[in-house]
Protein backbone atom coordinates (compact mmCIF):
# COMPACT_ATOMS: atom_id res chain seq x y z
CA UNK A 1 0.00 0.00 0.00
CA UNK A 2 1.05 3.62 -0.45
CA UNK A 3 2.70 5.29 2.54
CA UNK A 4 -0.20 7.70 3.21
CA UNK A 5 -2.78 4.95 2.80
CA UNK A 6 -0.87 2.68 5.19
CA UNK A 7 -0.66 5.48 7.77
CA UNK A 8 -4.41 6.06 7.62
CA UNK A 9 -5.11 2.35 7.96
CA UNK A 10 -2.70 2.17 10.90
CA UNK A 11 -4.46 5.00 12.73
CA UNK A 12 -7.90 3.49 11.99
CA UNK A 13 -6.74 0.10 13.25
CA UNK A 14 -5.50 1.57 16.53
CA UNK A 15 -8.71 3.59 16.99
CA UNK A 16 -10.92 0.55 16.39
CA UNK A 17 -8.93 -1.66 18.78
CA UNK A 18 -8.90 1.06 21.46
CA UNK A 19 -12.62 1.76 21.02
CA UNK A 20 -13.46 -1.95 21.20
CA UNK A 21 -11.40 -2.44 24.37
CA UNK A 22 -12.93 0.70 25.91
CA UNK A 23 -16.51 -0.37 25.16
CA UNK A 24 -15.97 -3.89 26.50
CA UNK A 25 -14.39 -2.49 29.67
CA UNK A 26 -17.28 -0.07 30.07
CA UNK A 27 -19.76 -2.93 29.65
CA UNK A 28 -17.97 -5.00 32.29
CA UNK A 29 -17.92 -2.09 34.75
CA UNK A 30 -21.58 -1.29 34.08
CA UNK A 31 -22.62 -4.91 34.57
CA UNK A 32 -20.52 -5.88 37.57
CA UNK A 33 -19.05 -2.88 39.39
CA UNK A 34 -21.17 0.24 38.94
CA UNK A 35 -24.51 -1.28 40.10
CA UNK A 36 -22.92 -2.12 43.45
CA UNK A 37 -21.92 1.52 43.84
CA UNK A 38 -25.20 2.96 42.57
CA UNK A 39 -27.56 0.62 44.42
CA UNK A 40 -27.15 2.32 47.77
CA UNK A 41 -29.56 4.48 49.75
CA UNK A 42 -28.47 8.09 49.15
CA UNK A 43 -26.96 10.05 52.03
CA UNK A 44 -28.96 13.18 51.17
CA UNK A 45 -32.50 11.88 51.79
CA UNK A 46 -34.96 14.60 52.81
CA UNK A 47 -38.52 13.49 52.17
CA UNK A 48 -41.99 14.46 53.35
CA UNK A 49 -44.80 11.91 53.05
CA UNK A 50 -48.39 13.02 53.53
CA UNK A 51 -51.41 10.81 54.17
CA UNK A 52 -55.10 11.56 54.53
CA UNK A 53 -58.27 9.65 55.32
CA UNK A 54 -61.06 9.15 57.80
CA UNK A 55 -61.06 7.98 61.40
CA UNK A 56 -63.42 7.14 64.23
CA UNK A 57 -62.01 8.55 67.46
CA UNK A 58 -63.27 7.67 70.95
CA UNK A 59 -64.08 10.81 72.95
CA UNK A 60 -64.74 9.03 76.21
CA UNK A 61 -68.36 8.32 75.37
CA UNK A 62 -68.68 7.35 71.74
CA UNK A 63 -66.76 7.04 68.46
CA UNK A 64 -66.75 10.31 66.56
CA UNK A 65 -66.14 10.40 62.77
CA UNK A 66 -63.19 12.66 62.02
CA UNK A 67 -61.22 13.44 58.84
CA UNK A 68 -57.49 13.07 59.53
CA UNK A 69 -54.15 13.83 57.96
CA UNK A 70 -50.68 12.52 58.77
CA UNK A 71 -47.23 13.80 57.90
CA UNK A 72 -43.97 11.87 58.10
CA UNK A 73 -40.70 13.73 57.58
CA UNK A 74 -37.52 11.69 57.12
CA UNK A 75 -34.00 12.92 56.53
CA UNK A 76 -30.62 11.24 56.58
CA UNK A 77 -27.66 12.46 58.60
CA UNK A 78 -24.89 12.50 56.02
CA UNK A 79 -22.20 13.39 58.57
CA UNK A 80 -22.94 10.46 60.89
CA UNK A 81 -23.73 7.95 58.13
CA UNK A 82 -21.06 5.74 56.56
CA UNK A 83 -20.43 4.09 53.22
CA UNK A 84 -22.44 1.05 54.36
CA UNK A 85 -24.97 2.41 56.89
CA UNK A 86 -27.29 5.42 56.73
CA UNK A 87 -28.64 7.12 59.85
CA UNK A 88 -32.18 8.51 59.67
CA UNK A 89 -34.21 10.90 61.79
CA UNK A 90 -37.97 10.78 61.43
CA UNK A 91 -40.76 12.89 62.85
CA UNK A 92 -44.46 12.07 62.43
CA UNK A 93 -47.70 13.78 63.23
CA UNK A 94 -51.36 12.63 63.09
CA UNK A 95 -54.00 15.37 63.20
CA UNK A 96 -57.71 15.87 63.09
CA UNK A 97 -58.43 17.72 59.86
CA UNK A 98 -62.11 18.71 59.97
CA UNK A 99 -61.88 21.50 57.39
CA UNK A 100 -59.09 20.11 55.23
CA UNK A 101 -56.76 22.97 56.12
CA UNK A 102 -54.74 21.54 59.00
CA UNK A 103 -50.98 22.17 58.88
CA UNK A 104 -48.47 19.35 58.83
CA UNK A 105 -48.29 19.39 62.62
CA UNK A 106 -49.41 21.37 65.67
CA UNK A 107 -48.28 21.56 69.28
CA UNK A 108 -49.89 19.69 72.14
CA UNK A 109 -51.56 22.91 73.32
CA UNK A 110 -53.23 23.57 69.96
CA UNK A 111 -56.37 25.61 70.74
CA UNK A 112 -58.41 23.56 68.25
CA UNK A 113 -57.29 20.28 69.90
CA UNK A 114 -56.31 18.78 66.54
CA UNK A 115 -53.27 16.77 67.64
CA UNK A 116 -53.93 13.02 67.89
CA UNK A 117 -50.36 11.71 68.08
CA UNK A 118 -46.81 12.87 67.36
CA UNK A 119 -43.40 11.36 67.74
CA UNK A 120 -39.79 11.25 66.65
CA UNK A 121 -37.56 8.30 65.81
CA UNK A 122 -33.91 7.64 64.98
CA UNK A 123 -32.80 4.48 63.21
CA UNK A 124 -30.04 3.09 61.00
CA UNK A 125 -30.33 0.86 57.95
CA UNK A 126 -28.00 -0.96 55.59
CA UNK A 127 -27.64 1.15 52.45
CA UNK A 128 -27.96 -1.86 50.14
CA UNK A 129 -30.47 -4.19 51.81
CA UNK A 130 -32.65 -1.67 53.65
CA UNK A 131 -32.45 -3.86 56.77
CA UNK A 132 -32.24 -2.25 60.19
CA UNK A 133 -28.79 -2.04 61.76
CA UNK A 134 -29.13 -2.47 65.50
CA UNK A 135 -25.54 -1.85 66.52
CA UNK A 136 -24.32 1.38 64.98
CA UNK A 137 -22.00 3.81 66.73
CA UNK A 138 -24.03 6.89 65.75
CA UNK A 139 -27.33 5.54 67.13
CA UNK A 140 -28.35 7.30 70.36
CA UNK A 141 -28.40 5.02 73.40
CA UNK A 142 -32.15 5.60 73.82
CA UNK A 143 -33.00 4.78 70.18
CA UNK A 144 -35.31 1.80 69.70
CA UNK A 145 -33.44 -1.16 68.25
CA UNK A 146 -35.31 -2.33 65.17
CA UNK A 147 -35.19 -5.43 62.98
CA UNK A 148 -36.23 -6.21 59.42
CA UNK A 149 -36.92 -3.56 56.78
CA UNK A 150 -37.80 -0.11 58.06
CA UNK A 151 -38.51 2.63 55.50
CA UNK A 152 -37.83 0.91 52.17
CA UNK A 153 -37.44 -2.48 50.52
CA UNK A 154 -34.10 -3.72 49.13
CA UNK A 155 -32.86 -2.85 45.67
CA UNK A 156 -34.07 -5.47 43.18
CA UNK A 157 -37.04 -6.38 45.35
CA UNK A 158 -38.17 -9.96 44.80
CA UNK A 159 -41.64 -11.47 44.68
CA UNK A 160 -41.46 -13.06 48.12
CA UNK A 161 -42.29 -12.44 51.77
CA UNK A 162 -40.12 -9.93 53.66
CA UNK A 163 -39.90 -8.96 57.30
CA UNK A 164 -40.76 -5.31 57.98
CA UNK A 165 -40.69 -3.39 61.25
CA UNK A 166 -43.95 -2.46 62.97
CA UNK A 167 -43.35 0.13 65.66
CA UNK A 168 -46.70 -0.40 67.39
CA UNK A 169 -46.04 -4.04 68.30
CA UNK A 170 -42.28 -3.53 68.47
CA UNK A 171 -41.25 -6.37 66.17
CA UNK A 172 -40.85 -7.29 62.51
CA UNK A 173 -43.92 -8.74 60.78
CA UNK A 174 -44.52 -10.38 57.39
CA UNK A 175 -44.88 -8.29 54.24
CA UNK A 176 -46.47 -10.81 51.85
CA UNK A 177 -46.20 -10.38 48.08
CA UNK A 178 -49.63 -9.94 46.49
CA UNK A 179 -48.93 -9.37 42.81
CA UNK A 180 -47.97 -6.65 40.36
CA UNK A 181 -49.82 -3.44 39.54
CA UNK A 182 -49.12 -0.41 37.37
CA UNK A 183 -49.39 3.09 38.79
CA UNK A 184 -49.40 5.72 36.06
CA UNK A 185 -47.34 3.46 33.80
CA UNK A 186 -44.89 2.38 36.51
CA UNK A 187 -44.82 -1.33 37.38
CA UNK A 188 -44.92 -2.01 41.12
CA UNK A 189 -45.00 -5.00 43.47
CA UNK A 190 -47.80 -5.09 46.04
CA UNK A 191 -47.14 -6.30 49.58
CA UNK A 192 -49.68 -6.85 52.37
CA UNK A 193 -48.62 -6.29 55.96
CA UNK A 194 -51.15 -7.67 58.45
CA UNK A 195 -51.19 -7.61 62.25
CA UNK A 196 -53.96 -9.36 64.19
CA UNK A 197 -54.57 -8.67 67.88
CA UNK A 198 -51.09 -7.27 68.46
CA UNK A 199 -50.33 -6.25 72.03
CA UNK A 200 -49.79 -2.51 72.35
CA UNK A 201 -49.94 0.28 74.87
CA UNK A 202 -52.77 2.59 73.83
CA UNK A 203 -51.81 5.32 76.29
CA UNK A 204 -49.41 5.37 79.20
CA UNK A 205 -49.98 2.17 81.13
CA UNK A 206 -53.21 1.27 79.29
CA UNK A 207 -52.86 -2.05 77.42
CA UNK A 208 -54.72 -2.72 74.22
CA UNK A 209 -54.99 -4.70 71.01
CA UNK A 210 -53.91 -3.50 67.61
CA UNK A 211 -55.10 -4.65 64.19
CA UNK A 212 -53.74 -3.40 60.90
CA UNK A 213 -53.93 -4.19 57.19
CA UNK A 214 -51.40 -2.19 55.25
CA UNK A 215 -50.94 -2.44 51.49
CA UNK A 216 -47.67 -1.18 50.04
CA UNK A 217 -46.79 -0.62 46.37
CA UNK A 218 -43.03 -0.99 45.80
CA UNK A 219 -40.94 0.03 42.79
CA UNK A 220 -38.79 -3.14 42.50
CA UNK A 221 -35.56 -1.73 41.05
CA UNK A 222 -35.09 0.80 43.87
CA UNK A 223 -37.21 -0.77 46.62
CA UNK A 224 -38.91 2.58 47.21
CA UNK A 225 -42.50 2.86 48.47
CA UNK A 226 -44.69 4.45 45.80
CA UNK A 227 -48.07 4.16 47.50
CA UNK A 228 -49.49 2.94 50.79
CA UNK A 229 -52.94 2.45 52.31
CA UNK A 230 -53.78 1.23 55.80
CA UNK A 231 -56.80 0.22 57.86
CA UNK A 232 -56.05 0.20 61.57
CA UNK A 233 -57.97 -0.28 64.83
CA UNK A 234 -56.94 0.00 68.47
CA UNK A 235 -59.02 -1.55 71.24
CA UNK A 236 -58.72 -1.24 75.01
CA UNK A 237 -58.04 -4.62 76.59
CA UNK A 238 -59.90 -3.81 79.81
CA UNK A 239 -63.37 -3.34 78.34
CA UNK A 240 -63.03 -4.07 74.60
CA UNK A 241 -63.76 -0.45 73.74
CA UNK A 242 -62.52 0.58 70.32
CA UNK A 243 -60.68 3.86 70.67
CA UNK A 244 -59.43 4.29 67.10
CA UNK A 245 -60.63 3.08 63.72
CA UNK A 246 -58.71 4.68 60.86
CA UNK A 247 -58.59 4.22 57.09
CA UNK A 248 -55.97 6.38 55.39
CA UNK A 249 -53.22 6.40 52.79
CA UNK A 250 -50.74 8.44 50.79
CA UNK A 251 -52.26 11.56 49.25
CA UNK A 252 -52.53 11.75 45.46
CA UNK A 253 -49.80 14.40 45.43
CA UNK A 254 -47.43 12.18 47.40
CA UNK A 255 -48.10 9.21 45.10
CA UNK A 256 -47.55 11.35 41.99
CA UNK A 257 -44.22 12.66 43.33
CA UNK A 258 -43.10 9.16 44.33
CA UNK A 259 -43.98 7.71 40.92
CA UNK A 260 -42.15 10.52 39.10
CA UNK A 261 -39.02 9.92 41.18
CA UNK A 262 -39.47 6.14 40.89
CA UNK A 263 -39.50 6.28 37.10
CA UNK A 264 -36.38 8.45 36.99
CA UNK A 265 -34.40 6.37 39.50
CA UNK A 266 -35.47 3.01 38.06
CA UNK A 267 -34.61 4.27 34.57
CA UNK A 268 -31.11 5.18 35.74
CA UNK A 269 -30.55 1.75 37.28
CA UNK A 270 -31.86 0.02 34.14
CA UNK A 271 -29.56 2.10 31.95
CA UNK A 272 -26.51 1.40 34.06
CA UNK A 273 -27.13 -2.28 34.68
CA UNK A 274 -28.79 -3.41 31.45
CA UNK A 275 -28.85 -0.91 28.59
CA UNK A 276 -25.17 0.06 28.71
CA UNK A 277 -23.89 -3.56 28.62
CA UNK A 278 -26.40 -4.55 25.93
CA UNK A 279 -25.24 -1.71 23.69
CA UNK A 280 -21.55 -1.62 24.58
CA UNK A 281 -20.80 -5.36 24.26
CA UNK A 282 -21.81 -5.85 20.58
CA UNK A 283 -20.35 -2.49 19.53
CA UNK A 284 -17.15 -3.27 21.40
CA UNK A 285 -16.82 -6.70 19.82
CA UNK A 286 -17.45 -5.31 16.33
CA UNK A 287 -14.86 -2.55 16.81
CA UNK A 288 -12.28 -4.90 18.29
CA UNK A 289 -12.73 -7.56 15.60
CA UNK A 290 -12.65 -4.94 12.85
CA UNK A 291 -9.43 -3.52 14.28
CA UNK A 292 -7.82 -6.94 14.57
CA UNK A 293 -8.91 -7.75 11.01
CA UNK A 294 -7.30 -4.59 9.68
CA UNK A 295 -4.16 -5.30 11.71
CA UNK A 296 -3.88 -8.75 10.16
CA UNK A 297 -4.39 -7.33 6.64
CA UNK A 298 -1.72 -4.73 7.28
CA UNK A 299 0.68 -7.36 8.54
CA UNK A 300 -0.02 -9.54 5.48
CA UNK A 301 0.44 -6.55 3.16
CA UNK A 302 3.75 -5.66 4.77
CA UNK A 303 4.91 -9.27 4.46
CA UNK A 304 3.91 -9.33 0.79
CA UNK A 305 5.70 -6.05 0.12
CA UNK A 306 8.81 -7.37 1.82
CA UNK A 307 8.71 -10.51 -0.35
CA UNK A 308 8.31 -8.45 -3.51
CA UNK A 309 11.25 -6.19 -2.63
CA UNK A 310 13.37 -9.24 -1.78
CA UNK A 311 12.57 -10.83 -5.15
CA UNK A 312 13.49 -7.67 -7.04
CA UNK A 313 16.76 -7.41 -5.18
CA UNK A 314 17.68 -11.02 -6.05
CA UNK A 315 16.88 -10.40 -9.67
Amino acid sequence: CQLKECQVRGVLTKVLIFLGAFLLTTAALAAFYVPGQVKKTPLDVNSVTRLSGDAMLYDGTTLVPTPVKATSTTHSDSELSTDEVVLFQNSSCLLKDPDGNAPDCVSADDPMNRLIAAGTDTFATDRRTGLAVQEFAALPAEAERKEGLVNKFPFDTEQKTYQIWDGYVGRAVDAVFQGEEEIDGLNTYKFLVSVKDGDIEITDGVPGKYNSEKMMWIEPYTGSIMKQTEKQTRIQSSDGQKVLDIDFGFTDETVATNVKDGKANAGLLKTVGSTVPLVAIPLGLISLLAGLFLARRQAAARQADAGTRSGRASA
